[in-house]
């Protein structure tokens, strides 16, 4: 199975370096007021897929923490349920 993996892994890697050397001519991304930035075409697909993949991120993390809050609040529900019934947590022991 680690076989099959890494075969797996050197394909990905040898098609994205494929891609970066057929894509290495120079572009020009205009901005706003007359700026413009020039590289080649590959580090401007990466930067804007890391940039989308950023964005995903922190488009995420008020999720993320909303459900951690809810969780810690749902467990100490549970604790205190357990005290008033009087069943031992046996986790801690």
């Amino acid at each position: 199975m680690r076989v099959i993996l890494w075969c797996c892994r050197i394909f990905i890697f040898l098609f994205l370096l494929a891609f970066a050397v057929k894509n290495s001519a120079p572009v020009s991304i205009r901005f706003f007021f007359d700026t413009s930035w020039q590289a080649p075409l590959i580090i401007v697909a990466l930067a804007f897929f890391a940039a989308g993949m950023a964005l995903g991120v922190l488009a995420l993390c008020g999720t993320v923490f909303g459900l951690r809050r809810e969780i810690s609040r749902l467990k100490r529900g549970g604790k205190t349920a357990e005290a008033r019934e009087g069943i031992v947590d046996t986790t801690d022991l």
